[in-house]
């Protein structure tokens, strides 16, 4: 059999995504790499971690996560894993029971200048994070909130609420409002409308916003280092101990890291679907 010589711009066509898909390979291998090498290095022993080039071909061992849950020890990681995990679900929780209101009313049942009030609820996360970090102190210092997971729970709610909103407003936008009518019409009322309509329809776009809240609350460790101490310590603060004046334990940090990093990528994982699909939701028509 002759091969059909295929025509010049389907040939150009082939090796341009055949370039772009080895782009896309190269930039996630690029991505993984950090990753892969943290998981490597929490398997070595310290001094084959501290070795300069590092031993890729060096003895596996779990004794850095074994020192991470306190076999040798130390401190115990889990009541700093249930504070994070307590201050990251429930100001996520918190975040969509008031963003999904407020989205509703600047997308489906928009007001007056609302673009004015997304600019100004974004235009709160242009303000620099250690700028409002001396006067919360002082608050939390002034009515006994100190190293209290709450405290973290309330200001990881304002902190990601302008973004949330932002997100889902965009989101609301794609329901149809023949929908919404009809329950209306049926009688329902604005909370049975956003539970039982709005909801289900914009659900992608939620997961994402949850998650991304989520991850927003997991990671941060500014505010969680400087107003907790030993009660209301997230799982961030607690990975800082292992730099001591002793040295860095690169291997119990690799560990460390690891664990830290596996609930964020659980979530991403099997969210990816609906994240994929929230973050795309309206960008064609």
């Amino acid at each position: 059999m002759t091969s059909v010589a295929l025509p010049p711009p389907v040939r150009k066509a082939r090796r341009r995504n055949a370039a772009l898909g080895l782009l896309a390979w190269l930039t996630g291998i690029a991505f993984a790499l950090p990753v892969l090498w943290m998981l490597l290095t929490s398997l070595h022993s310290e001094p084959d971690a501290a070795t300069n080039p590092p031993k890729l071909a060096a003895a596996l061992t779990l004794d850095g996560y074994r020192e991470f849950f306190g076999a040798g020890g130390g401190p115990s990681p889990w009541p700093s894993l249930a504070n994070s995990t307590t201050a990251s679900v429930c100001s996520t929780l918190l975040v969509l029971i008031l963003a999904l209101p407020a989205a509703y009313a600047l997308s489906i049942r928009p007001v007056r200048k609302w673009t004015d009030v997304l600019f100004f609820f974004l235009s709160t996360k242009m303000l620099p994070v250690v700028a409002g970090l001396l006067p919360i102190y002082l608050f939390a210092k002034n009515t006994g909130f100190l190293d209290n997971v709450w405290l973290l729970v309330l200001l990881y709610t304002s902190m990601n609420l302008p973004i949330a909103v932002w997100m889902m407003q965009s989101f609301l936008r794609e329901v149809p409002a023949e929908i919404i009518e009809a329950a209306q019409i049926d009688g329902a009322r604005l909370p049975t409308i956003l539970a039982r309509v709005v909801a289900p329809v914009a659900g992608p776009g939620i997961a994402a916003t949850a998650l991304i809240c989520f991850i927003f609350s997991w990671n941060e460790m500014l505010f969680a280092r400087v107003l907790t101490g030993i009660v209301a310590q997230t799982a961030p603060v607690f990975l800082t101990g292992f730099i001591t004046s002793q040295g860095l334990f690169l291997a119990q940090v690799c560990a460390a890291s690891v664990v830290i990093s596996l609930p964020v990528l659980a979530a991403g994982f099997a969210a990816q679907d609906k994240l994929v699909q929230g973050l795309s939701l309206g960008a064609v028509k």
